[in-house]
């Protein structure tokens, strides 16, 4: 039993794309015949740059195209819901605003999708640099914690990895994909509280456990300006986005059981990762002082003059080493006093105030507690998310991580040494697939 499709649905958000819709429209009105009753709808979610006015006027006469309006940007996620609610298909394309479908991108699209079993809920497009030479999406890989990545990412494309046709895929990317409307609206849609960044792979992750599949069309190509929507949030806040996102589709969708087993290994790299970035900022070399290893309460044993200090020992004072770690941890004046206190001079005694305390300064680092801050004040509301998830569920993470093994990729500074560590090694759990990789093997660096 097939999919009939009757009526497709080309859903496009814009925010303040108002340029790259002038090329994806006019691209859209050079495709070849589907074969299938077909509109473009386009949200204006929240744009200043006169895109509703330019749309009434460039494609008002165009009984293809309607235009739905926001005063507000609603996200990726929530804004792609919206189209899916005011969609005429049974089936919706999405496609970024800042892509050029090639003429045969949707019909390829609708003859996988309606060629495919009924457990097919979408079908997942490829997507090429501007130029056509370099891959940005063809196959996406998740890891453990629920970060994901583009399968050999602006690799060229006679290097890259690319899926046969009808191969199945952990989730389709957000930018192309043709998906049952039905299908998405029973999964829930997108999780609005995203924003945006990996909602796809959220959505993805409940199609599988829901009991449906995704497959690949590589004939439905699109070419794409990587980043050139996405810069528009700015850096920093899409990191905020990545690490809330990311904890998100872990805690939502990993099952009863298995998500209990790796949650060790989840929170003990969120808690590397922040303490890796806090050692960016300004003093942050404090925190590796251990007041109780013979720096401050005179607990370290004497050792023999030959013998090298241990790993939990300060450098000796007369070093350099010794010298840095001191001044940074007890500040110049309480450095001063103890250093006067050992020559003989009784110093006039410290004032109560404390040393100068480290700052925070780096917006890595921020980003990263605001994620913190964001995932500890919405529990509630996550837990309530997860319940839902694991109540549709009809496949085991078992069958799907089979299919497509968590992958362990060292990212973040310090996740070298700690993905390495027995101790890590050891809180992962014996029963889920991982694979190791790097990033130079996951897609080209540079």
């Amino acid at each position: 039993m097939t999919f009939s499709i009757d009526k497709v649905t080309v859903a496009i958000l814009s925010w303040n794309g108002r340029q790259h819709l002038e090329t994806c429209l006019t691209a859209l009105a050079a495709q070849q015949d589907p074969g299938v009753d077909w509109e473009i709808l386009v949200l204006d979610n929240g744009s200043t740059d006169g895109t509703a006015a330019w749309m009434r006027e460039r494609w008002g006469g165009d009984r293809r195209v309607r235009l739905v309006e926001s005063a507000v940007n609603h996200g990726f996620c929530g804004g792609n819901n919206r189209l899916a609610a005011e969609a005429d298909g049974d089936a919706i394309a999405l496609l970024n605003n800042d892509t050029r479908p090639e003429p045969g991108w949707l019909g390829s699209l609708v003859e996988t999708l309606a060629s495919a079993p009924a457990d097919v809920a979408a079908v997942s497009g490829k997507i090429v640099d501007w130029n056509g030479e370099r891959l940005d999406f063809g196959r996406g890989l998740m890891t453990f914690d629920g970060h994901a990545f583009q399968l050999d990412f602006r690799r060229p494309l006679k290097k890259a990895r690319v899926p046969a046709a009808g191969e199945e895929l952990a989730f389709a990317c957000g930018g192309n994909l043709l998906i049952r409307r039905d299908s998405f609206l029973a999964a829930g849609g997108f999780d609005e509280s995203y924003f945006a960044y990996l909602e796809d792979v959220d959505l993805g992750w409940r199609l599988w456990s829901g009991g449906e599949r995704i497959v690949f069309a590589p004939g439905a190509v699109v070419h794409h300006r990587s980043s050139a929507t996405s810069d528009l949030l700015g850096l920093y806040n899409r990191g905020f986005l990545f690490e809330r996102n990311a904890f998100l589709t872990a805690y939502k969708n990993y099952e009863d059981g298995l998500w209990e087993k790796i949650l060790p290994a989840v929170m003990l790299t969120l808690i590397s990762r922040t303490e890796a970035l806090l050692l960016a900022n300004p003093g942050m070399e404090t925190l590796r002082i251990d007041p109780y290893a013979g720096h401050i309460a005179n607990t370290a044993p004497r050792r023999p003059a030959h013998a090298r200090p241990s790993a939990v020992e300060l450098p000796p004072a007369t070093t350099w080493e010794g010298f840095k770690v001191r001044w940074q941890g007890y500040g110049p004046r309480e450095f001063l006093r103890r250093g006067l206190g050992k020559l003989g001079v009784a110093p006039e005694p410290p004032p109560a105030a404390t040393p100068e305390a480290p700052r925070l300064t780096d917006e890595r680092t921020i980003a990263q507690f605001r994620a913190l801050n964001w995932i500890t004040g919405h529990l509630d509301a996550a837990a309530a998310t997860r319940a839902a998830v694991q109540k549709r569920r009809k496949r085991a993470d078992r069958e799907i991580f089979e299919r497509f093994p968590a992958y362990l990729v060292p990212t973040y500074p310090g996740d070298q040494a700690l993905f390495a560590s027995p101790g890590f090694e050891a809180w992962l759990p014996k029963d889920l697939p991982i694979r190791r990789a790097t990033l130079a093997e996951i897609m080209e660096m540079g």
